[in-house]
């Protein structure tokens, strides 16, 4: 039987740390949430690598280091509201309710989402609920929120989402461009995003988040 407690551990030691991700509540929450349970059974062997992995329908688990990435820029503190756009089956969910007062996930895909709260009651993580809902509509009458993740790639981010950040909270998104990934982070100033680069990475662009098409005569 594989023992995924050292998996965790050496996930966290070849793949966060290196990528310099130090901050306290992270480490301890990667290192504490069973990433292996919140995969498909045959994937669990699959669970600690550096690598996006695969949850069906063009959607991912991203790879360690971009989730790691992402909430070291965004510095979640523990009495903030976070919205959690495509937690697929609640892994990001479950690592950033250990670091957040509470976490409203967000999954479109009816099985993905009854099975993602399944998965949080049953590892013991309460202060995160899913709701059933379109990515782009999120979760509003939750909000606003302080913190804004999205678990998957963007060409850009719907109005109705950024509508949901509180004045002063952040937001974290992954634009592709081409095969190229930018991981930014949007702070909301006087009802305005402004957006700063923070890392490269790589994820396919999530239902609904697609660049609209602008059609001309």
């Amino acid at each position: 039987m594989s023992n995924y407690s050292s998996r965790r551990t050496m996930m966290v030691d070849t793949q966060v740390r290196p990528s310099d991700v130090t901050k306290f509540p992270i480490i301890d929450a990667m290192l504490s949430v069973a990433r292996e349970a919140f995969v498909p059974d045959d994937m669990k062997e699959a669970a600690y690598v550096g690598e996006n992995l695969e949850l069906g329908g063009g959607r991912v688990m991203l790879e360690p280091r971009t989730l790691a990435k992402m909430l070291d820029a965004l510095n979640i503190q523990s009495d903030e509201l976070v919205l959690d756009i495509g937690c697929g089956l609640g892994y990001s969910a479950a690592v950033i309710a250990r670091m957040a007062e509470a976490v409203v996930a967000v999954e479109e895909n009816e099985g993905m989402a009854g099975e993602a709260q399944s998965l949080l009651s049953s590892n013991g993580i309460d202060n995160a609920a899913v709701v059933e809902a379109a990515l782009t509509v999120g979760a509003p009458k939750h909000g606003p929120y302080d913190v804004i993740t999205i678990q998957g790639g963007v060409a850009e981010v719907p109005p109705a989402i950024l509508d949901q950040l509180k004045e002063g909270g952040r937001l974290c998104a992954l634009f592709m461009e081409d095969a190229l990934g930018v991981v930014r982070v949007g702070y909301k100033i006087d009802g305005q995003i402004s957006w700063r680069f923070s890392f490269n990475a790589s994820a396919p662009v999530l239902p609904g988040f697609e660049k609209k098409r602008v059609f001309a005569l």
